[in-house]
This record gives structure tokens, C-alpha cells and sequence, in this order.
């Protein structure tokens, strides 16, 4: 059998559309704990990289941070925070979280650093408040690329995640995990492709996204 039999067999069996191991119930773990991680992520690398960005201080130290994070394997800090904490949802999104800090803390202080320095000063000349430069000024002209940071670390989580079932939880991997425990390889195909599938409905929504709130004159640009 090839790739395509091995998943059109999986899908094909309606055993694997039923009960707590059933493909919508596997689809929604996997996307509760990449929604889980993005929302983490997103709460750190936002206001730090908005906020360096705007200032256009610890340019270094971030890059260093961010170089650092991304070193790291992810299967083998998930194994040593089991081995600190003990098994449950914190040991998978720390390796989570630090895997898409990076993109999304380095794209969005890119992003403001970018930003055409002339109708900044035009806001300070004006006497508008520095939050209000930032929100009202820098964001609205940076929005595409804090949105492919955010894409960027979305992508990783969703591809990454798949390391919750080795430590007994749900979500995509446990298809891929049990599947290769068991030879049966119809399963292992089928998780994979699930996971591809949700990567691709996750840069579809980043798509759409970026239509709808990023405004039509920074599109063009």
C-alpha cells in the first residue's frame, strides 16, 4: 500500500470518526492546545516586542533571546520539564510557548522598527501621547508582519503539539505516536495528515485575517 491508500483506509473506517479516540475528538484536543500556547506566547512576545520596537531599545538582547529559544529541541525540553515537574498539560506548552516566542517577540519589534519614521515625528510634534503613537500609528502600519510572526508561530505549534501524546495527553499525536507503537501505519498517515491539513486552515485563517482588519492602503504597500 502506498501514502495514499494507508490514508484514504483510515478516513475510510468510520470506527475512526466515533468515541474519545475518534478524529473530531483528536482535532479539537490538538487545536485546544495550540490555540493554549499561541494565546501564552502571544501575551509574552506582543508587549515586549511592540514595546522595544516603539522604544528602539534591547534590539540585542532580544535577538540573543530569540537565538537562544530557538536552539532549543523541543522533545528535549518537554522530557526534562516531565522529569522536573511530572506529566500533564505545563510540561507541553512550556516547550510550546518557548518554540513561538521568538517569531512572534522578533517580528513585531521588526515590524515597528520599520515603520516610516516621518509620521511618527509628525504624531510627537503634534503632542499625541506615546501610547497612542504606538496604537494609533506604528501597530496600524506594521499589522502585516506582526500578523506573519503570529502565522509563523501558529504554523509551529500546531506542526510541534504533536509532542502532547507523549506524555499521555490527546490531541493529533496520539494517532502518529500510537500508530508507529502499533506498525499501523494507516493510523500514522492519517494523524500526519490531519496535522497538515490543520496547518493549512491555519494559514488560511491568518489569510483571511490579514484581509479584514489590515487596512487596504498597507495591503498595497
Amino acid at each position: 500500500m502506498n501514502i495514499i491508500d494507508f490514508a484514504h483506509a483510515f478516513f475510510a473506517d468510520s470506527a475512526n470518526w466515533q468515541g474519545y479516540d475518534g478524529i473530531p475528538q483528536r482535532f479539537l484536543e490538538h487545536v485546544q492546545y495550540s490555540l493554549l500556547a499561541l494565546a501564552v506566547a502571544s501575551a509574552i512576545g506582543l508587549p515586549v516586542g511592540l514595546l522595544t520596537g516603539h522604544t528602539g531599545r534591547g534590539g540585542n538582547a532580544l535577538a540573543f533571546i530569540a537565538n537562544a529559544a530557538r536552539a532549543l529541541p523541543s522533545f528535549g525540553l518537554l522530557v526534562l520539564v516531565v522529569l522536573l515537574i511530572g506529566f500533564g498539560l505545563l510540561p507541553v506548552m512550556i516547550p510550546l510557548v518557548v518554540l513561538a516566542v521568538p517569531p512572534i517577540l522578533v517580528t513585531t519589534y521588526e515590524a515597528v522598527r520599520t515603520v516610516d519614521p516621518s509620521p511618527v515625528d509628525a504624531a510627537r510634534g503634534m503632542g499625541m501621547p506615546e501610547s497612542r503613537i504606538l496604537f494609533q500609528v506604528e501597530v496600524p502600519v506594521a499589522l502585516p508582519l506582526i500578523l506573519s510572526g503570529l502565522r509563523s508561530a501558529a504554523i509551529q505549534i500546531v506542526s510541534t503539539a504533536t509532542i502532547a501524546a507523549y506524555v499521555s495527553l490527546g490531541g493529533l499525536g496520539r494517532y502518529i505516536i500510537d500508530g508507529l507503537y502499533q506498525r499501523d501505519y494507516e493510523k500514522v498517515v492519517g494523524g500526519a495528515t490531519l496535522v497538515a491539513v490543520l496547518a493549512l486552515v491555519t494559514l488560511t485563517l491568518f489569510w483571511a485575517a490579514g484581509r479584514f482588519v489590515v487596512s487596504p492602503g498597507v495591503r498595497r504597500r
